[in-house]
């Protein structure tokens, strides 16, 4: 679970970066709802961030014309963007996924990771359910998905979708291999929430600006704590799940190793799936980068039937080895 920042301009990205977010997420919060940042901001930010660190751009709501749409998702292929994020609110579903679809011929040849975004409050604008997220995302050949909300009336995510629905809809991305993240007027508050549900990406503004506003600037002091509150719960101490523990039992004839390090957690239970619809009568060892993680993959044993048969922290690093018996 790493941190996006949501920023107007060249001065609130350097501070988003200064607190440690993991993903500069350019965008222009006066246009309409929400929408696409001047492609010189986007071009300016991308070259004052180190190159390691990821810089995305917010299409926010587009319009039902592929080839607009096309088009500035290829200007930010062409920005070097880690990623572009297309969101839809009044638009039919067919119509959605063919975007995607024309969004991601015209990032042939970039790097850059195409994320289709639905709305949690499109309901009040009788706009396009966002529980189709997940569909949406395959069917319209995403890298990932982001939930978001328009509303900016106080009510947040959770006001409109509740933790298991979120819960379940970011567990079959993993599935699929998708990135996943949330966003929508997060709060630190939320955090015991939004660690349970354990999104690859947490996206913020008015938490991490001055006072709390998202109206004001940026403040790097503002990110920084976030962060420490994220790096807290990542790493069990603060503990979000209670008293849930993995038992010990069983065993299996063969012996499967999957190091999740370096991996996102999608990738992690991506790579699990593939592994049992191969192969049911392995034991896979899977290494584990953090707490959150480890959460994750109990759901998914629990879901799917699996055992946990134990789990280990090795002494020195942060790496937990887990055996599954599928």
């Amino acid at each position: 679970m790493i941190l996006m920042v949501s920023v107007q301009n060249l001065p609130e990205a350097l501070e988003a970066a200064r607190g440690g977010a993991d993903i500069v997420d350019v965008k222009n919060l006066q246009e309409a709802l929400v929408g696409s940042a001047h492609p010189l901001v986007a071009r300016e930010v991308r070259a004052a961030i180190d190159p390691d660190k990821h810089v995305s751009i917010t299409l926010g709501v587009v319009p039902n014309q592929d080839g607009t749409v096309a088009m500035a998702v290829y200007a930010a292929g062409q920005l070097h963007a880690t990623s572009v994020k297309v969101g839809f609110m009044n638009t039919d579903y067919q119509q959605a996924a063919a975007t995607l679809r024309a969004s991601r011929r015209a990032l042939e040849g970039t790097e850059t990771k195409l994320i289709g975004s639905l709305f949690a409050d499109n309901p009040l604008y009788d706009g396009l359910d966002p529980r189709l997220m997940v569909k949406l995302a395959k069917e319209g050949e995403c890298d990932g998905f982001l939930i978001d909300t328009l509303t900016k009336d106080g009510r947040n995510l959770f006001d409109f979708m509740p933790e298991d629905l979120l819960r379940d809809m970011v567990f079959e991305g993993k599935e699929a291999g998708r990135s996943t993240a949330l966003s929508g007027h997060l709060r630190i508050e939320d955090l015991d929430e939004l660690a349970r549900i354990n999104p690859d990406i947490v996206g913020v503004r008015g938490a991490v600006c001055q006072k709390g506003d998202r109206a004001t600037a940026v403040a790097w002091e503002a990110v920084a704590e976030f962060k420490r509150q994220v790096e807290l719960r990542k790493s069990g101490e603060i503990n979000v799940f209670g008293s849930a523990r993995v038992g010990v039992n069983g065993h299996s004839n063969g012996w499967v190793v999957i190091d999740g390090r370096g991996k996102s957690c999608a990738g992690i239970i991506a790579a699990l799936t593939a592994q049992v619809e191969k192969d049911r009568s392995a034991l896979i060892e899977v290494l584990i980068p953090d707490v959150l993680n480890i959460y994750d993959l109990i759901v998914w044993s629990q879901k799917r039937g699996h055992r946990l048969l134990s789990q280990r922290k090795e002494t020195d690093s942060s790496t937990v080895r887990v055996l599954v018996q599928p």
